[in-house]
């Protein structure tokens, strides 16, 4: 199945009644136990890439392997940036292949997490891609994630979601009604009221932050009062290390492939639990007839050039690749030359963009306003350009 919009799934499950797992992942058997999970329960799922776990692996080398599972899944699958640092984090997840991302600018009074969510929305929006914004403040307890979240809880108002939604057109919004990251200390105190309110106000998918160490009562009212999307990470974390240690109490000296040995099925099992306890178990068709499918936008240039030795053609050629590459949306440049002299057109770019909304934005950026006026135009008269709309099936 392929990759799908975030935003059609979310909207799905909203309106069914259940919520979509967006599980953090850290490496391949956590890509691997997820997908699995998803594919053996016939859900749809969210993979989840969180800038506070960046320490722990290589952003842009996982991001292919992500990318890959995903497309070759079974389910409806959307890759999704969680708690970006900065709106220069957020073009970059989406140039390598993320369709839905989250600056976290929860910790910032209300007004500056207005102004920088409205900015990233404006930007993600002009690429086809769906934003989560998060008001009030999630923080950590204990655990792998506490020490990434310090500080005191702050409770999202139904007053404050109401003017923050309007203000940035976020596309679902993470609110703070007790949960916290990392792992819970005694029984967690959850405000439904508050939640019930906030759903009331938006009619929009809500998202919780800190899913690990709530009941599956506690999961049940939470969707029941419009919570779509429950991101977890700090459970499977610890299924994955308690497999760990029964390897090193099992066998000792096996080396590495020893100790992760069935740390893949450990992930998945605790993955599958919680997608069926949220309702989303044999729901993938429904959402795949709903979502519309995530497609890839070719935009080929070729051209000739003129009044440039071949060196000056080269170096402009460099520059263009080096500016082009950083427009959101651009997920790759190649430029290239024909083998043969004598065809028709001595050069080509092949622009490939995230999504069909592209095509405008990436045309009036400033950056490529700048290079095509100044560089390229004024020596490429001679060329011809189409944009080409991926084939998914």
């Amino acid at each position: 199945m392929p990759i799908v919009n975030m935003k059609d799934m979310l909207q799905h499950a909203y309106e069914h009644g259940y919520a979509v797992g967006a599980f953090d992942l850290v490496s391949l058997d956590f890509l691997q136990g997820i997908v699995d999970a998803a594919e053996r329960a016939q859900a749809p799922v969210i993979l989840s890439l969180a800038e506070s776990h960046f320490e722990a692996f290589d952003f842009a080398l996982l991001m292919p392997a992500v990318e890959a599972a995903a497309k070759r899944a079974s389910v409806p699958v959307a890759i999704h940036l969680d708690h970006g640092a900065s709106f220069e984090s957020a073009v970059n997840a989406i140039n390598l292949g993320c369709n839905a991302v989250m600056v976290d600018a929860s910790d910032k009074p209300l007004q500056d997490n207005i102004t920088i969510t409205r900015t990233l929305t404006e930007m993600a929006h002009d690429c086809g891609i769906p934003v989560e914004g998060e008001l009030g403040y999630v923080p950590g307890v204990e655990g792998e994630d506490a020490e990434r979240h310090p500080g005191e809880i702050c409770y999202t108002t139904v007053a404050e979601a109401q003017t923050y939604v309007q203000s940035t057109g976020v596309d679902f919004l993470a609110v703070s009604i007790g949960t916290v990251h990392g792992r819970m200390q005694g029984k967690p105190e959850l405000d439904y009221q508050r939640l019930r309110q906030i759903n009331e106000a938006l009619g929009m998918p809500l998202v919780i932050h800190g899913g690990t160490g709530l009941s599956d009562d506690q999961f049940q009212q939470l969707i029941a009062n419009g919570a779509s999307k429950i991101n977890y990470y700090t459970a499977l974390s610890d299924a994955a290390a308690k497999q760990i240690l029964h390897n090193t109490s099992t066998s000792a000296s096996s080396g590495y492939t020893g100790l992760v040995k069935d740390l893949r099925d450990a992930i998945s099992t605790e993955t599958e639990r919680c997608i069926r306890l949220w309702g989303a178990a044999g729901r993938a068709e429904e959402v795949l007839a709903r979502c519309r499918p995530w497609t890839l936008v070719e935009h080929l240039i070729v051209y000739n050039v003129e009044g440039l030795d071949t060196a000056s053609a080269k170096k402009m050629i460099a520059e263009g690749r080096r500016v082009l590459s950083t427009i959101p949306g651009v997920r790759e440049v190649f430029t290239g030359e024909a083998m043969k002299e004598d065809d028709k057109y001595r050069y080509t770019w092949l622009v490939r963009f995230c999504h069909p909304k592209v095509i405008d934005s990436y045309r009036e950026h400033p950056a490529h306003v700048a290079f095509a006026d100044n560089h390229f135009r004024p020596v490429a008269g001679e060329r011809m350009s189409i944009d080409y709309i991926e084939i998914t099936n």
